[in-house]
């Protein structure tokens, strides 16, 4: 799994035990994956349909660094699957894991519609992100 973002855990983002607020770990986690999605599938137009349960397995505190790893485990013709998984990046502990959100791809007129990795298998759109990123690499080289 690859880590994609972070955030410091702040005074304001603790709960009255002084650890990390779930509800704030996950409206991270939500606006995270659903930029990992959009990037996967070519559209900013993405919204959650779906999470899954959810495990919390420890707690952050304030001063901690969360980082956020995410990878596709399915593509449907208007939607993505993600796995997610929230780690302290000091110590890489696990904070939590999500093994499926799903997003869907919308039209300007808010209906599902296909998407940039619709109908591909997942080695084939893993191998087309990563030609997609040697591109970007190779304009911004030049």
């Amino acid at each position: 799994m690859k880590y994609y973002s972070r955030h410091f855990v702040k005074p304001g983002d603790l709960n009255p035990a002084q650890r990390l607020f779930g509800g704030q770990l996950l409206a991270w986690i939500d606006e995270e994956a659903a930029i990992f999605a959009g990037c996967q599938m070519g559209t900013p137009m993405v919204v959650t349909k779906l999470m899954s349960e959810i495990d919390f397995v420890s707690s952050a505190f304030c001063g901690d660094v969360v980082e956020f790893g995410f990878e596709v485990v399915d593509i449907g013709r208007s939607s993505l699957t993600v796995r997610c998984e929230a780690r302290k990046k000091q110590s890489r502990e696990l904070i939590i894991q999500v093994e499926r959100i799903v997003f869907v791809a919308l039209d300007a007129d808010g209906k599902p519609t296909p998407h940039n990795k619709a109908g591909m298998t997942l080695e084939e759109a893993r191998l087309a992100t990563e030609q997609e990123r040697e591109m970007r690499e190779q304009r911004l080289a030049s």
